[in-house]
């Protein structure tokens, strides 16, 4: 049987939905082609936003008319944090949540003897476990993405997350490490820890994100960790140590920050000020000459002044991230920003995104072209040509290079040469 996947979100969907197609695969599924009809179609849905949730009906209604009688499944964050809305979408013969994802598998298989409508949405608990969904290959992929937390214990004021996805869990370092042998002997040089809230990782363990990454860095064949999202309040002295001390770590640092103005910040609530996550990246650039800083911001937040904006816009200059995810605020039902007063106007929030974008597109022109003929290690990602391809460095730098007589997933030693506003240029090294 033929089975089809669509996935909206964040990585850690895109890591579980990896896992369900390795799960299916194994149980006598295949993978449908992109214009080949399937038996079964799966949406693993992210709540963000109200427009993810639309999104997922709309393609679940799409592949129920012109596929009558294949199987539909609507699973994910959308069906766990609003139950009763997901459940009404008709269109979905099976319905479950972002628990016990095993049983999607129990539940198709249900659903084809019996043909009646499964709902089985799991509610989550104080004290459940890790949700184990190994991987042993990321098709088309030569990073592997490995998802060692789920959950959230915060309570930022536009996020539905928390209640979508349960209290903090971390993934034992025993099952990390096991898996990441054997990805590293599958050929895979990069691993990238992902997580719900990444930094909490071992909160509810006794171990701690920076004991992992030690850890990790012994594992042999593996050259490279990257890091997912990381809060800044998390990253404490004794994380910064142990972390500076790992050759393999790459230093590039997912820094969340949200807004760079701190009355912003705190209607947020967010737990530090715009000085502390300077503070922060202060540490890290001592402690690691190389670090990059990437981050998420979102503009137009309820009672955002201009000359708040403007706070951002200048922090954003100040820190120098290397890249920028900018939103605009959306309202979220269920979030205690929803009926804060001073919603702003849609139009403003368009106009400070594309500023903000702006801006922040300026200064990763600039921090890039800071770099040019700096020595870096590439790895080797897509061929584009006949011995030419694109890559990343480990300060996740963009490349495009030649490097004839070398394949997808090594690592190359290299050169950086100009930016041209999407890749570096570069040049293998002499060496």
């Amino acid at each position: 049987m033929k089975i089809a996947f669509y996935t909206l979100g964040c990585k850690v969907n895109q890591n579980e939905t990896g896992a369900l197609e390795q799960l299916f695969c194994e149980n006598g599924f295949a993978l449908a082609g992109p214009d080949e009809a399937a038996d079964v179609y799966v949406v693993n849905s992210c709540t963000v936003t109200s427009g993810g949730d639309k999104k997922s009906r709309q393609w679940l209604r799409r592949a129920k008319r012109e596929h009558p009688e294949a199987v539909t499944v609507l699973t994910g964050c959308y069906p766990q944090a609003f139950p009763e809305e997901a459940e009404a979408v008709t269109e979905a013969d099976i319905v479950t949540g972002a628990k016990a994802r095993r049983r999607i598998l129990d539940n198709v298989l249900q659903y084809l003897q019996t043909h009646e409508r499964i709902v089985d949405i799991a509610p989550h608990e104080r004290g459940e476990a890790f949700e184990e969904l190994p991987m042993e290959r990321f098709e088309g992929h030569t990073r592997a993405f490995m998802k060692v937390e789920d959950g959230c214990d915060r309570r930022c004021a536009y996020c539905v997350i928390p209640r979508a996805r349960g209290p903090v869990r971390s993934r034992s370092e025993e099952s990390v490490l096991k898996e990441l042998s054997v990805l590293a002997q599958a050929g895979y040089a990069e691993a990238v820890l992902t997580g719900i809230n990444l930094s909490s990782y071992g909160k509810d363990t006794g171990s701690s994100l920076g004991v992992l990454v030690e850890k990790a860095s012994g594992v042999e064949g593996l050259h490279r960790i990257r890091l997912g999202s990381i809060e800044p309040d998390l990253m404490t002295d004794d994380e910064i140590a142990r972390m500076a001390r790992v050759p393999e770590l790459c230093p590039q640092f997912h820094l969340s920050l949200q807004s760079g103005c701190t009355s912003v910040l705190r209607r947020m609530r967010r737990v530090y000020t715009a000085d502390e996550y300077r503070t922060v990246v202060r540490k890290l650039r001592d402690a690691i000459p190389r670090a990059t800083f990437t981050t998420d911001i979102i503009v137009g937040f309820p009672g955002e002044t201009d000359e708040e904006f403007e706070e951002t816009i200048r922090f954003v200059r100040e820190i120098a991230f290397l890249k920028v995810h900018v939103f605009s605020f959306s309202r979220r039902e269920g979030t205690p920003a929803y009926d804060m007063p001073d919603q702003v106007d849609e139009q403003v929030k368009a106009l400070r995104s594309h500023r903000l974008q702006t801006e922040a597109d300026k200064v990763r022109a600039e921090v890039i072209a800071g770099m040019e003929g700096s020595a870096v290690e590439v790895l080797l990602e897509t061929q584009i040509a006949h011995g030419v391809f694109t890559g990343y460095t480990k300060e996740y730098v963009p490349v495009r290079i030649r490097a004839a007589g070398h394949e997808t997933g090594e690592i190359v030693c290299a050169v950086l040469g100009r930016f041209d506003g999407e890749r570096c240029e570069a040049r293998m090294a002499e060496n």
